[in-house]
């Protein structure tokens, strides 16, 4: 299974060189099955990397998976525990750091009650406030909720101190990820309007709320699960259609500018069960320091009926060289999509309050 962005060397460890990458999948591949036996719950999640070490947050899925009476969909879900925290040096090795954000057990009405939705926790850290940002999808139990949570902490390792939930830019927000550009600007990316189109928006500088500025983009395409990176000067966003816990292809897309027109690119997956995203949804993408321009692409294996068993999928990711021989004329920032599956430019409305 490979992941192909031409010109973009992505890898799920900290590898140069094949004979290397070869030792370090097997490595991971060991690694992962020991967080596996060891049940490490950190879901839907992301990667912050602060002083030296990587910080991966994300759902923690303890007990039982419900599907409660009244639903007339798969919305299988855990009682809410809280978002953890692990962290590690070299990406192999990670150590628990506790629930960061704990559910609120004694509050019914609280957007962290178990009985409530807690998904995609995403942190990120303000330079100027010296605060670590943590933005969620929180929902009521019958989902109409459909808000970003937003709590704050002095320490990536918590407690984070919940600040509480809104709609952003007065529309509904579910599956989200949050990026900082390197001028300092943080963004949220949130799938909008019943997860029809997904919505841009530029965060104030303490990362706390939206601006009031925002685009629309892929209006009508139902995409969820976003993850953002920045390579080369452009903008990537990879993200996953709308068909519940069922795997589906995954769409990569580009832009010159974050609130500019972003232009898809196709499937990046290629191989067996390419066209199920090798049956993973993505949730984060990661560059590692000091590899040079190697990025890990972070996934989701959801298992509805036992989501506390769902697993992590780091895939063997592919090199320019590689990408441009099975796509002769592909260039950096590019990727030639087979088939049927042309580049198309989607503009993107820019709106402001």
């Amino acid at each position: 299974m490979e992941f192909c962005i031409a010109g973009l060397p992505l890898l799920p460890a900290i590898c140069k060189n094949k004979s290397t990458n070869e030792k370090c999948r097997n490595h991971t591949r060991g690694s992962m099955e020991r967080h596996r036996r060891q049940s490490h719950q950190r879901h839907g999640g992301g990667l912050l990397y602060h002083e030296g070490t990587y910080y991966w947050y994300g759902e923690y899925k303890k007990g039982g998976t419900i599907l409660p009476e009244w639903a007339t969909w798969e919305c299988y879900r855990t009682d809410v525990t809280g978002v953890s925290c692990y962290s590690s040096k070299d990406l192999l090795n990670w150590k628990f750091e506790g629930i960061v954000l704990p559910a609120v057990k004694d509050d019914e009405k609280h957007d962290l009650h178990p009985s409530k939705v807690l998904e995609r926790p995403k942190v990120i850290y303000n330079e100027k406030t010296k605060k670590f940002v943590m933005w969620a999808h929180v929902e009521s139990a019958d989902y109409s909720k459909a808000c970003a949570g937003v709590a704050v902490s002095d320490s990536p390792t918590g407690t984070f101190t919940y600040v509480g939930s809104f709609r952003p830019n007065g529309a509904m927000s579910r599956d989200q990820t949050v990026f900082v550009d390197d001028n300092g600007k943080a963004y949220q990316f949130y799938s909008s309007e019943n997860n029809a189109t997904l919505y841009i928006s530029e965060l104030t500088d303490d990362y706390l709320k939206p601006t009031g500025r925002y685009t629309r983009n892929f209006v009508k395409q139902s995409r969820e699960a976003p993850a953002v990176f920045k390579y080369n000067g452009k903008y990537y966003m990879l993200s996953s259609g709308c068909t519940g816990w069922d795997p589906n292809v995954a769409e990569l897309a580009v832009a010159d500018s974050i609130m500019g027109q972003w232009t898809t690119i196709g499937n990046p997956c290629t191989g067996p069960d390419a066209d199920k995203t090798f049956y993973a949804q993505s949730t984060y993408v990661q560059q590692v320091y000091g590899k040079g321009n190697a990025y890990i692409a972070m996934f989701d294996r959801w298992k509805k009926k036992n989501l506390e068993d769902s697993r992590y999928v780091w895939p063997r990711l592919n090199s320019a060289r590689t990408a441009q021989s099975r796509y002769p004329g592909a260039t950096a920032g590019t990727r030639v999509p087979n088939g049927k599956n042309k580049a198309t430019s989607l503009p993107a409305k820019e709106h402001s309050y």
